[in-house]
């Protein structure tokens, strides 16, 4: 996929969703090797969270489990910082696999989108 694609698929979808400091943007990166999510709020342009697949403790496993858990580690951050409502931006990558994985594993940490 040449750059000029990627862009435009995720400009497409950030269009559409903004977040706030009530209710940040949760933005999803997936490489070969990490998964990586972000709580960003929009408004005042800052990172509130960010977290990778590196700071969890069990580096063994497929990397669906592994995403899952980021997802579940992700949420209890974001309540310990008071926040139970996010926007899911996932980027220039389709709703499956460990995208998908990610977000189910907030909704099972408490977040809710």
């Amino acid at each position: 996929m040449n750059q000029d694609r990627i862009l435009r698929k995720t400009r497409r979808v950030r269009r559409k969703i903004t977040g706030t400091k009530e209710m940040p943007r949760l933005s999803v990166f997936r490489s070969n090797k990490y998964m990586y999510a972000q709580l960003i709020d929009d408004e005042s342009q800052k990172t509130i969270l960010g977290i990778s697949e590196a700071k969890l403790e069990q580096t063994e496993g497929a990397k669906f489990d592994k995403s899952k858990q980021l997802g579940i580690l992700l949420a209890k951050e974001a309540l310990s910082k008071k926040i139970k409502k996010v926007v899911f931006d996932r980027g220039r990558y389709v709703y499956k696999g460990r995208v998908r994985a990610l977000a189910e594993g907030c909704r099972e940490g408490g977040l809710v989108f």
